[in-house]
């Protein structure tokens, strides 16, 4: 149970409340918007840092690797020694690395500074959630959760349209003074209205599960994002991969036998938990590499400047807020599995669409895409999120915080690495450039943005292969939201609706007691 200490003064508890949330939310969408908002400065950072199409991976995926990889542990410090300190080292780190890479042209320095970044944004984001779970009373916690996952959500949308806005007056590392200012009140707001709050019994740091947490999650998506320029079958690609699932499979089996573990991989045997855990990542696996891809294509395709890209995702966010916050009231009439399950299908169904753009596709069709995508985004996302938390005991709340952070991140950056990855393979193998010679063939290869810049009869045929191979990764990322639907139905095939009766909601990881749980997880988790 967590322990909270509040200020001896302050505004009245239900003020405080909502100046909690706004402040956690705001914190939120500072680390989330950092995700996407780059995607739209792509094309600039192509031609100012003269970066390859991998690079340009990297530079976006670097972030979410990070972020991933340290969520677990990053989460576990909060709890031990004060969420509150967790928030505040984060925002500075992250403001602190945005302020440095504002101030830098090269692609290593920057994808170096972006990792840097992801590490604050690690501290940052459990902290919010864990903050509201132990801070708001039951009967106000699904409505900020709510807001928490809407926030979530809508935070990658609004670093679009905040970044277009500024790259038609500035260049891309005013992105980045943006970050800082963000982070600046965020941390501001922290100091003055956050409360501490930590977890009364605190188990040793199981370094051991995070190593080989970190070190898995690192090698695999490294393997995936060089996978275009080695070769998806060469030695290098297959054994990266394979000696990622390897690493990662051995922290499930370091995690069983470990009195602390970091995540307790019993926790799986909650089909409720594992259904919300698979949805997050598979539907923010699509979300963000769509971005990534998207960005591109609406502006070196079409010729779109950076603000009219970011408006162009304006049916998506249109759909995605609303439908976030009416979920709740959706589900509690229908039951879990039927809106949820229906979101994940509407997500699938945009993304085909979306996979049959083309260089001279009008905008409608985008719409068309755009506007399911957003829909089912938003009412597959709330009943995710709060499933994950719902399906555990207070005593484990912190757990349910982590795991539903680490999906949202964890998609996002093999999401980005594996469409990209798609994306750039296809790209380089459909470029045929007969009669060049072979340098300005490679330097046309490294991305489309550097294709542009060779006139029109490299131009022609580089468009081509990158809408070609556009097509590939988003029918890719439209079967990764059908399958999620489909083991979303499955998982939840006997459910209706989750609720403190429900036998998972009150079982702990093997199906036990909730009192046996909560003893369990007193020198069991973490």
């Amino acid at each position: 149970m967590s322990s909270i200490r509040a200020h001896a003064a302050g505004p009245p508890p239900a003020v405080r409340h909502q100046l909690v949330l706004i402040v956690t939310c705001l914190a939120l969408g500072t680390v989330v918007a950092a995700m996407a908002s780059l995607n739209v400065a792509l094309p600039d950072l192509a031609r100012e840092t003269h970066a390859t199409q991998t690079q340009l991976s990297w530079i976006i995926d670097s972030y979410s690797l990070v972020f991933a990889s340290l969520l677990l542990p990053a989460g576990a410090l909060g709890d031990r020694f004060g969420r509150r300190r967790a928030l505040l080292a984060g925002l500075a780190l992250f403001g602190g690395g945005s302020a440095a890479a504002a101030l830098t042209t090269d692609p290593a320095t920057l994808i170096g500074l972006r990792a840097l970044l992801g590490a604050g944004a690690a501290l940052v984001m459990p902290a919010t959630l864990s903050t509201i779970t132990s801070t708001f009373p039951r009967a106000q916690r699904a409505r900020a959760v709510g807001v928490w996952a809407a926030v979530a959500g809508a935070a990658a949308l609004v670093g679009l349209f905040a970044t277009g806005a500024l790259l038609e007056t500035w260049s891309w590392p005013s992105v980045f003074l943006l970050n800082v200012a963000l982070a600046l009140v965020a941390l501001i707001g922290t100091l003055l209205y956050v409360p501490e709050s930590a977890e009364a019994h605190r188990p040793p740091l199981d370094i051991g599960g995070a190593l080989l947490a970190v070190l898995g999650l690192v090698v695999l998506v490294y393997s995936v994002i060089e996978a275009p320029t080695r070769g998806w079958g060469s030695a290098t690609t297959l054994g990266g991969v394979a000696l990622g699932l390897l690493v990662l499979a051995g922290f499930v089996f370091f995690e069983l036998r470990r009195k602390h573990p970091l995540l307790d991989p019993r926790l799986f045997l909650n089909r409720h938990f594992t259904a919300g855990s698979l949805s997050i990542t598979l539907q923010f696996f699509v979300f963000f590499g769509f971005i990534f891809v998207m960005m591109q294509y609406l502006q070196l395709v079409r010729g779109d400047s950076a603000l009219m890209a970011a408006v162009a995702m304006l049916p998506m966010a249109v759909c995605l807020i609303p439908l976030a916050r009416a979920a709740p009231r959706l589900v509690a009439r229908f039951g879990l599995r039927g809106p949820w399950t229906a979101g994940l299908v509407a997500v699938a169904t945009g993304m085909g669409v979306l996979s049959r753009l083309d260089e001279s596709s009008p905008y409608w069709l985008i719409a068309t895409g755009l506007v399911p995508l957003g829909a089912g985004m938003g009412l597959a996302m709330t009943p995710a999120t709060t499933c994950i938390t719902d399906a555990l005991p207070r005593s484990l709340q912190n757990i349910g915080s982590a795991m539903n952070d680490l999906a949202r991140e964890l998609g996002g950056a093999l999401g980005i690495a594996v469409l990209g990855s798609l994306l750039g393979a296809a790209y380089r193998d459909r470029l045929e450039l007969p009669g060049l010679p072979q340098h300005a063939v490679e330097a046309a290869r490294s991305s489309l943005a550097a294709a542009h810049t060779m006139g029109d009869a490299v131009a022609g045929p580089a468009t081509n292969a990158f809408t070609d191979g556009m097509r590939v990764a988003l029918l890719g990322a439209a079967g990764a939201a059908a399958f999620a639907a489909l083991a979303v139905a499955v998982l939840l095939r006997s459910s209706g609706r989750l609720s403190s009766s429900d036998e998972d909601t009150k079982s702990g990881p093997a199906g036990e007691s909730s009192g046996t749980a909560t003893a369990r997880e007193q020198h069991s988790y973490r």
